[in-house]
């Protein structure tokens, strides 16, 4: 038994155990990142043509966003089949050669679980509605109410859907109420049903035995919602949230205390964590395990572990929900330290900017910030993500309300006002060139939504032939987040002023990395003379769009007692030892 163990761990050690800690993981968005066959729609064989280009700037692994068997009433969040790959997307076959294509470019390549619920065309749905006994348990079930004021049977209680109006659906047939967070569609699963739990460790394991690196959890948080058990046998209604803007439907007229955090959930991340071990333990690669949850700091850190159990990487959103447009340096440093000051001792960090759900980078605090926000990304410890397009510093489309695809935005029934909830313009197709919609895809008819108006001028073909561009530092900055420094060096971030900010990375014997981030209109004059283990001369790596004159380009030296910074200015610089050299 001995000897096993110790074959166990040498085989184990011959692979990087520990890729994950610095990774760069790049959202793919499949329906919008290449059309491969001229429907308009993306799919995985447009994945696999561009992923050179991934593995040339320099990404670490790749995360799809669901690909799976789908009627797509949430953009594939409402899965049919968790086994099957969508028509839309491909075949098995298509994405056995995406994924053998990556592994040959050194990609590793991460799927979207949805836990909390599946389509109401899964057969496990349709099972659950007919009674099926071993299905009957499956989903979330509840008698409704009877009132003497109504004529009808009312929902269980006042729960409502992230898309509007009550998170209840009767079925005639089974003559009960199904839960429905998300849309009508997504029947929510049972988690206290010990069969749900085996089945999801189930299609864990099936698809890790394919191939894959990891997961990324969705909407973790509400896989749960509380025990009817504590309730004389009912679920319980949901105060009210106060909120003065939100209206009777809206999800926000609700304090969610029952269906959102529950105690119980992390133990299920924990049990997952050890399915993924598994496969560390066969000798394979360590298998990356992500969660979302929109929640509370304290809620969030949970996800870690619970001292005796390791768990998940919570999503770090504090970059993407709290810095706004006009966040200054001070606010700005305030925001990063509170997750690192949180963050369990040990536990690896990680910066989020954008995702398939949130307005894009450009958008939310300005073109002007994109090369700031990617440098912090970049360059602070641990995991960075990237949603496709950032690197470009692309900006929402207009998506109008018959163009709408969103659930999210259909169901407020309102033409006028739906693009202040729609996720749809963050969602527009990637721009590759300037060619008719921009490379994305050879139809002669319409895309699954249309490409953005400013197209001919955002556009990574454009980007890479100007002098300087979005892409060309961000491609920049990837190159020095590949060195020891920043894999593993400590971190020293100051506000230097209201308006400047600076992020440095050390380690002993290698060369410093400090990036300096001038968020105002005007040119400012920096003294880095405070960082003591700063030498005095320092060379620029990666230098912004909005950094000007020569002085601030690329091989340009610099004197760390008077950084002059122009407007808008995001500058990476590195200590003179080992700057010509091979990146560690």
């Amino acid at each position: 038994m001995r000897m096993l163990l110790i074959l166990i761990i040498a085989e184990a050690s011959a692979v990087d155990l520990e890729w994950w800690k610095s990774a760069l993981i790049y959202q793919i968005y499949p329906r919008s990142f290449k059309d491969s066959n001229g429907d308009g729609t993306g799919d995985l064989n447009g994945i696999t043509e561009k992923l050179p280009y991934l593995q040339e700037t320099g990404i670490d692994a790749i995360w799809l966003s669901p690909i799976f068997l789908s009627p797509m009433y949430d953009a594939g969040y409402d899965i049919s089949d968790h086994r099957q790959i969508a028509p839309e997307f491909g075949t098995m076959e298509d994405f056995e050669t995406l994924l053998a294509k990556a592994k040959g470019l050194g990609l590793s390549v991460l799927l979207d679980l949805v836990p909390n619920h599946t389509s109401n065309e899964s057969e496990w749905f349709i099972k659950s509605k007919k009674g099926d006994p071993e299905y009957s348990d499956y989903y979330v079930w509840a008698d409704g109410v009877n009132t003497s004021t109504v004529g009808e049977t009312q929902p269980p209680n006042n729960w409502l859907s992230h898309f509007r109006k009550s998170a209840w659906e009767y079925s005639v047939e089974r003559g009960q109420f199904y839960l429905h967070q998300f849309v009508i569609g997504q029947p929510d699963l049972n988690f206290r049903n010990k069969k749900v739990q085996e089945e999801m460790k189930d299609v864990l394991r099936f698809w890790l035995d394919v191939g894959i690196s990891g997961y990324r959890i969705d909407a973790v948080n509400m896989i749960y919602e509380a025990d009817p058990k504590n309730f004389c046998g009912r679920y319980p209604d949901e105060p009210r949230s106060g909120d003065p803007n939100a209206v009777e439907d809206d999800f926000d007229y609700l304090k969610h205390i029952y269906t959102k955090d529950q105690d119980e959930t992390y133990s299920v991340i924990y049990d997952w964590r050890e399915v993924l071990d598994e496969y560390t333990i066969k000798g394979q690669e360590y298998k990356i395990l992500l969660t979302e949850a929109y929640s509370e700091l304290e809620n969030l850190m949970k996800y870690y572990g619970d001292g005796k159990r390791n768990g998940s990487i919570p999503f770090n959103f504090c970059l993407l929900e709290n810095v706004r447009n006009d966040s200054d340096a001070v606010a700005i440093k305030r925001i990063i330290d509170q997750w690192m000051a949180n963050m369990p001792v040990g536990m690896t960090a990680n910066w989020v900017n954008g995702n398939h759900d949130q307005s894009r980078l450009a958008t939310r605090l300005g073109v002007d910030k994109v090369d700031a926000m990617n440098m912090l990304a970049l360059i602070l410890p641990g995991i960075a993500f990237t949603f496709q397009g950032e690197e470009l510093g692309m900006t929402d489309g207009f998506v109008t309300w018959k163009e709408t695809q969103d659930p999210k935005a259909c169901n407020t029934d309102d033409p006028i006002n739906y693009w202040k909830i729609s996720r749809d313009p963050s969602r527009t197709p990637f721009h590759w060139d300037d060619s008719p919609n921009a490379g994305f895809s050879t139809t002669d008819g319409k895309t699954w939504l249309p490409v953005a108006d400013n197209y001919k001028d955002v556009n990574l073909d454009a980007q890479m032939k100007a002098n300087k561009s979005h892409y060309q530092f961000y491609k920049d900055v990837v190159t020095i987040r590949k060195k020891d420094t920043v894999r593993k060096g400590d971190l020293d971030i100051r506000a230097i002023s209201n308006s400047t900010l600076v992020v440095g990375r050390m380690l002993p014997n290698s060369p410093a990395i400090v990036g300096v981030i001038n968020l105002s209109d005007d040119t400012e004059i920096t003294n880095l003379s405070d960082f003591e283990w700063l030498p005095t001369h320092l060379i620029v790596v990666a230098s912004g769009v909005d950094c000007e004159g020569n002085a601030l380009e690329n091989g340009a030296m610099i004197h760390k007692d008077k950084v002059i910074m122009t407007g808008k200015c995001a500058l990476l610089l590195q200590s003179l030892m080992d700057c010509c050299e091979n990146n560690k």
